[in-house]
């Protein structure tokens, strides 16, 4: 069931759920407001939980309207694209033959069938950003699960509209946004780090700082960076 509190100028959208916990979560473009929370809390409660969290959600909304967000692509010749952190051409090759990608140079050459459309050619890119990211995951799980004194049971890859990782700290996993693939190296080392932290403690309390600055201490640079970089051009709706 789904309604709709306000708070001051504020909407929020609710949606009530078969689940244990309520859920807040602010998102791209705008930052528009959404709680899940579970079937029996009412609506006065729920209230209180937003305003409760009022502060947190301003800061949320203000950094998603400062965020720089790249312009929409059109998946033509010679457009920028991004492969860790580095800008290429695209090169656009119509085949009879299966879609591929690769990075030649200063070009990153994507081969598709003749007439597929911007739509398609995006599909095929996201595609192989994801195995990029899968690549370059399974190296950093392996030096820094030991260091932590962790280990993840799965790590999953995907479109990610308002994180760039998580973590499932109960689940052993963690989820890393696609995009990183875009981004450099060093952004997604520390997401990854970041996230094993999680495995350790869930919160950004004391003791994550804790752990971040013991085995990343430059991790905040790294994390800087990252939130300085343009974001895709996302418009969520439910």
């Amino acid at each position: 069931m789904a309604s709709r509190i306000k708070l001051g100028d504020m909407v929020v959208d609710v949606v009530l759920k078969d689940i244990k916990n309520v859920h807040l979560s602010v998102y791209p473009p705008d930052g528009a407001v959404r709680i899940s929370a579970p079937k029996r809390m009412s609506l006065d409660t729920i209230r209180l939980f937003a305003i409760s969290r009022l502060t947190w959600i301003r800061q949320q909304q203000k950094k998603l309207r400062e965020q720089e967000r790249e312009t929409p692509r059109d998946y033509v010749e010679r457009e920028s694209h991004y492969v860790w952190g580095k800008r290429y051409l695209l090169e656009l090759r119509e085949v009879d033959a299966p879609p591929s990608v690769e990075l030649r140079h200063k070009r990153l050459v994507l081969r598709v069938r003749p007439g597929m459309s911007p739509m398609a050619r995006e599909a095929v890119l996201e595609v192989w950003y994801r195995q990029q990211l899968k690549t370059a995951v399974a190296p950093l799980l392996a030096r820094w699960e030991p260091l932590l004194g962790v280990s993840t049971r799965r790590f999953f890859v995907q479109r990610m509209k308002t994180k760039w990782g998580s973590c499932n700290q109960r689940e052993r996993t963690i989820r890393l946004n696609t995009e990183l693939a875009k981004k450099p190296p060093e952004c997604l080392e520390y997401l990854v780090v970041h996230e094993l932290a999680h495995i350790v403690e869930p919160t950004h309390n004391a003791r994550f700082l804790a752990l971040m600055d013991r085995f990343m201490p430059q991790w905040r640079f790294r994390r800087d960076l990252l939130n300085r970089l343009p974001v895709r051009q996302e418009f969520w709706t439910y």
